[in-house]
């Protein structure tokens, strides 16, 4: 899994990582309310199975924007 920070202009931010699909990668950008960087990473390293799961779904079902599956905090 590969990931890259954005902040959000509200304090929030986003994460963005890519699920790794056989030999191709899915973007996936995960939204949070943290106000560090290192608070989101440290987020997501707890949660990673479950929002990978939560990405492998909504990829199936077919729930993407622009290509991205969007995810929110648990």
């Amino acid at each position: 899994m590969r990931v890259l920070p954005r902040i959000k202009s509200d304090g929030g931010g986003t994460i963005t990582f890519f699920l790794a699909l056989g030999a191709g990668r899915q973007m996936c950008r995960l939204a949070t309310t943290f106000l560090t960087q290192k608070q989101a990473f440290s987020y997501l390293h707890k949660n990673r199975t479950e929002l990978e799961r939560i990405a492998r779904a909504r990829l199936a079902s077919g729930e993407l924007e622009d290509g991205i599956v969007m995810l929110s905090m648990l």
